[in-house]
């Protein structure tokens, strides 16, 4: 079952993707009026069992960022150990996680643009797991980590490069463009460890191949991620995590191969689906 957050004749649904349309679930759960609702109240399960019982009711959909009114988004930077090596700076594998705040404004849904703002063209892509907390928790333990897990999603975490380069230590400024990257299609319930464990996840570029690894790579692996967060923060139902890209983004390549107007950007990963976008100009 998959579940996601759309648009049809001018109003937001959220609901279950079928292979025909969507079939609508907001109406029939007035307390969860979004997808995030449902989440913090651990109501996937109760979604699934409603819509087997229901027809499709939209066929004609625009998705929208999966959970637009998230509250906190927390992603994972440099967690591949080629990425590392990427920025050629001579450093040992760090010992702890790098971290930054993203906000949903951030971000657009599935088959959407991503913008490219006319005050720098350097757009470029990441490839990422997305994780949604289901239950919350203060100093998580590595073992209990999936546990937390209610649903998997998949990122284009769009990054204006050269604004993260405007500051010593954050990124923040580089990473918050409006509707610079993309999270959805939808969330998969998170059922068996295996959806992480045997992931793949795979970056294209107009259908070529930029980014290709395995999460079982991650130097900071999503259970270690849940402890060291949630050491320093109580973790929330709704909260997204957004785990970490590999190497092969488009700054890196030499010479750096930037997003642009009529690009497609695909993030593949196995069990969880394709997030799709095209690239254009803002309209200023």
């Amino acid at each position: 079952m998959r579940f996601a957050t759309y648009t049809s004749g001018g109003e937001t649904f959220y609901g279950a993707v079928t292979d025909t349309g969507m079939i609508a679930l907001n109406d029939s759960f007035p307390d969860w009026p979004t997808l995030f609702d449902a989440v913090q109240a651990d109501g996937l399960d109760v979604l699934a069992k409603v819509a087997e019982g229901k027809g499709v009711t939209h066929r004609d959909v625009q998705y929208e960022m999966v959970m637009p009114n998230v509250r906190r988004i927390l992603c994972v930077g440099v967690n591949f150990p080629d990425r590392n090596a990427e920025y050629k700076d001579g450093s040992e594998q760090p010992k702890y996680m790098s971290l930054f705040p993203r906000f949903a404004s951030g971000f657009t849904g599935h088959d959407r643009s991503l913008i490219r703002p006319p005050e720098n063209h350097t757009l470029d892509y990441e490839g990422e797991v997305a994780i949604v907390i289901g239950k919350g928790g203060r100093r998580i333990s590595q073992e209990n980590a999936y546990d937390h897990i209610a649903a998997l999603t998949l990122c284009n975490e769009g990054t204006i490069r050269d604004w993260v380069r405007h500051a010593k230590f954050n990124v923040t400024q580089g990473k918050n463009w409006d509707n610079s990257g993309s999270i959805g299609p939808w969330l998969v319930p998170f059922t068996d460890a295996a959806q992480l464990d045997d992931a793949r996840i795979i970056t294209r570029v107009n259908g070529e191949v930029r980014q290709d690894d395995v999460l079982s790579r991650m130097m900071h692996p999503i259970r270690r991620e849940i402890e060291y967060i949630s050491t320093f923060m109580t973790l929330e139902p709704g909260d997204i995590i957004v785990t970490g890209t590999p190497t092969g983004s488009g700054a890196r390549l030499d010479p750096p191969q930037y997003l642009k107007p009529g690009d497609v950007v695909e993030v593949e990963v196995n069990g969880i689906g394709t997030l799709r976008n095209t690239v254009e100009d803002e309209a200023v």
